[in-house]
């Protein structure tokens, strides 16, 4: 990360020396976010690893603008620091206003699912990761790293059938996909249509199924969507783009169950070598999603390999895993 004097020379090019400084909430990520004030003005400075992130944020970015979706747009930028300016979008998350008006949840996943139907009618830039069975199950590899794994034969098993029973269901080319995709990733803009939604976290987007930013979204480690939604925008997803609902129903609980576990690893992670252990309040969350997945019948395989494999969010686990958070 820049330190100070690099952060304060870097803004004096930029034109906005004067301006007041406030942190943001950062993620799991290594990066962090300020956001500046100055003379009714606003920007957001992002402070990430100096290296790629920046051009790799930048180009994504670019590519989602050109194709009709807000992004902020670049105002300076430093890629030998890890700086970047950006245009503000403001606080009104999609998480926000949910929780403030739980009974626009409907429409607001509507809009979501929308927006991705829109998005996968691109074609995705050629040269990102590709999740296709093999990618997913090499996704896995820090399970077993950060969680608890009762028997590492069943997960390399594991692993192995989940890639197995997306090859065999997919029939879809992969699309882009943000890969990052919740509510706290979205700011609701007074702009028409789908740009309303502003995008952010994008920069790890992949090319994936068309299920798999349908899932991070309808499946959020933060809040809870209600079965009812989730069901419908699933139906309505594959009915919009022509898709046999039953086989995007099972490749939904695939993709449900691949990312709900990698998840428990990063959160495990995060808590035992980054030592931010509030991450752990999600798990049960999580687990509760991989169990209804895993009732899809297709996955009675993959459910016989994870049982063996992990054991469940428990409190026990839980203490367990704050108990190896490094001290402060």
């Amino acid at each position: 990360m820049a330190e100070t004097g690099s952060i304060i020379a870097f803004l004096a090019r930029a034109g906005w020396a004067d301006a007041t400084r406030a942190p943001l909430a950062g993620d799991a990520s290594a990066r962090s976010y300020e956001r500046l004030s100055r003379a009714g003005q606003t920007a957001i400075l992002m402070k990430a690893p100096p290296g790629p992130e920046i051009e790799r944020f930048l180009r994504i970015g670019a590519w989602l603008s050109q194709a009709g979706f807000s992004t902020p747009q670049p105002l300076a930028r430093s890629d030998e620091e890890g700086l970047l300016l950006l245009e503000d979008f403001g606080d009104a998350l999609m998480a926000r206003r949910l929780a403030e008006h739980p009974e626009e949840e409907p429409a607001l996943y509507r809009e979501i699912t929308e927006m991705l139907l829109a998005l996968h009618r691109h074609t995705p830039l050629e040269d990102l990761a590709r999740l296709d069975g093999a990618g997913l199950a090499s996704l896995l590899d820090l399970v077993p790293a950060h969680y608890p794994c009762t028997d590492p034969a069943a997960a390399a098993q594991l692993k192995t059938a989940i890639a197995k029973t997306f090859d065999t269901l997919s029939q879809e080319p992969l699309v882009m996909c943000l890969r990052d995709f919740h509510a706290e990733n979205i700011i609701l803009l007074d702009r028409p249509g789908l740009a309303r939604l502003g995008l952010l976290d994008f920069q790890d987007a992949v090319q994936a199924h068309p299920a798999y930013d349908l899932v991070s979204a309808l499946q959020d480690a933060r809040r809870d969507v209600s079965p009812a939604v989730e069901r419908t925008q699933i139906a309505h997803y594959a009915a919009a783009a022509g898709l046999d609902h039953d086989r995007f129903a099972a490749i939904y609980a695939l993709l449900g169950t691949q990312r709900a576990l990698r998840i428990l690893g990063i959160f495990a992670k995060l808590c035992r070598v980054d030592g931010k252990p509030h991450y752990l309040a999600y798990m049960p969350r999580v687990w509760a999603y991989i169990e209804r997945n895993l009732a899809h019948p297709t996955l009675a395989e993959i459910a016989a390999f994870l049982r063996v494999a992990y054991p469940p969010v428990t409190p026990e686990l839980i203490k367990e895993l704050q108990a190896d958070a490094p001290s402060p």
